[in-house]
């Protein structure tokens, strides 16, 4: 960490790793959408208030600051797996022929 620091690389890590994040959040709505439908918005809740509880306990900046990109991106992804549900049920991605859709997406 010291050597982040000297050579000044704190921020491009933490942008470096932000865009990993989010991209690693992308996949996750759509096959979490796709397996258990919006039902599994809980767990992204759960993950997102503990990982921005444990950015505030971690006195690390990099670790901090990561955390709380964590927590926010899956916080965010509660809106995404609706708004997937939505995408579905227009025929932008495919239905998981073993699960029952509301009938907003038939």
């Amino acid at each position: 960490m010291d050597f982040l620091a000297q050579y000044n690389l704190t921020g491009l890590v933490i942008g470096a790793a932000t865009f990993l994040i989010i991209g690693l959040f992308h996949p996750l709505v759509i096959k979490g959408e796709y397996h258990f439908g919006v039902k599994i918005w809980w767990a992204f809740l759960m993950m997102g208030i503990a990982a921005i509880a444990t950015s505030i306990a971690v006195r690390h900046i990099l670790w901090s600051t990561l955390l709380a990109v964590w927590g926010a991106s899956s916080l965010w992804s509660i809106g995404e797996l609706f708004e997937q549900q939505k995408r579905v049920a227009k025929g932008w991605f495919p239905k998981n022929p073993a699960r029952r859709y509301p009938e907003s997406c038939q």
